[in-house]
């Protein structure tokens, strides 16, 4: 049994509680919604899933239908409490209460584990927080998560795309990318002003450029260019580049930060440091 909108008020009003705005808190309040994010997980019992920002347990619950190991992680120390109460009775369910940008994730996921991210990630930090999973957690092998729809586009953007930016070449350097469906702002509470959408990102057995090129080099370069992402490549990476490094990475000067997938960042990159040498 899952949460209704009922629910979620009656368990706010009954612990003096209210969504806090600090940590992006928007509670899923319908059942429907977080069984359709629970099928899409599509894990089961030997599955180890992490639910980031847990809040009151709505997909909590639903997950737990599947019967996989859940470890529900959530930051707020007056919703944590009301959380364990809610799945006392689910043997599988570990409420962990911490900010997840800043837990030791070997001790959550062994290195010689892989686990599944369902979540419902706070607004907030939705963005650096799977950038952050992605460079550091390696045993966090897939995501299905729901985020504010520009998020979303943001994230699974490919080159040429007008959403496509820094956070995009990194996703697509770890994984692939896809968004699922979107989600109305009347499910929640309280109802954001802006429409979500389920995403799954899928780590890649080995990054898109190979392993020989230094990801904290790519994504420096990435980073300055889409700094000034309106000029030419020439431009804003003056101070790292010359005709001949673009020339050996068969990338055009002229082409701006948005025009080159994750393999031309790659090739660049690549050229870039073996220029320095």
């Amino acid at each position: 049994m899952t949460h209704s909108r009922a629910d979620i008020t009656r368990l706010l009003e009954a612990n003096g509680l209210s969504p806090r705005r600090a940590f992006g808190q928007n509670f899923v309040a319908d059942p429907n919604t977080v069984r359709r994010i629970a099928r899409l997980a599509a894990v089961g019992e030997n599955d180890h899933v992490v639910e980031i920002g847990a809040g009151l347990g709505s997909l909590t619950l639903a997950l737990a239908e599947y019967g996989p190991r859940i470890t529900a992680i959530e930051i707020d120390h007056g919703v944590a409490p009301v959380l364990r109460e809610v799945v006392r009775d689910l043997q599988r369910v570990n409420v962990v209460e911490g900010d997840a940008r800043q837990l030791d994730w070997d001790s959550i996921v062994p290195r010689d584990e892989r686990a599944v991210v369902v979540a419902n990630l706070p607004y907030n930090v939705a963005t650096p927080l799977v950038a952050d999973l992605l460079d550091a957690v390696p045993q966090l092998h897939r995501f299905v998560v729901m985020v504010q729809k520009e998020v979303a586009l943001r994230l699974v953007a490919e080159a040429g795309s007008s959403d496509y930016g820094a956070v995009s070449v990194k996703v697509a350097y770890w994984a692939t990318s896809r968004i699922l469906g979107d989600v109305p702002p009347t499910v929640f509470v309280p109802r954001p002003k802006v429409t979500s959408s389920i995403i799954e990102i899928t780590r890649r057995e080995t990054p898109a450029i190979g392993p020989e090129l230094d990801p904290h080099e790519l994504f420096s370069v990435v980073r300055t260019a889409f700094g000034q992402r309106r000029k030419m490549l020439r431009r804003s990476l003056a101070a790292r580049t010359s005709d001949a490094i673009f020339e050996d990475a068969a990338v055009s000067p002229e082409a701006r930060p948005e025009d080159l997938d994750v393999e031309q960042w790659g090739r660049l990159a690549t050229a870039i440091i073996g220029a320095r040498r």
